[in-house]
């Protein structure tokens, strides 16, 4: 998995693995790389939300000072 990708295209990349495990023809090994996956992508797109958390938070404290 791409560092580059927007969060955007991660969350699409989500979507489309959970279309894909709901699929009843996945079989069990298909599964579990599946939500390898899942669980790599939730976390780095956690990772970027908290990212973004951390700037607006730091933005709101700036602006807070300049008051």
């Amino acid at each position: 998995m791409s560092q580059s990708k927007t969060f955007e295209a991660q969350l699409q990349e989500l979507n489309k693995i959970i279309e894909q495990m709901e699929d009843n023809d996945v079989g069990l090994e298909a599964s579990l790389k599946l939500y390898e996956q899942g669980v790599k992508l939730t976390r780095s797109c956690q990772k970027i939300i908290l990212e973004a958390e951390q700037k607006i938070q730091k933005l709101m404290d700036q602006n807070s000072e300049s008051e």
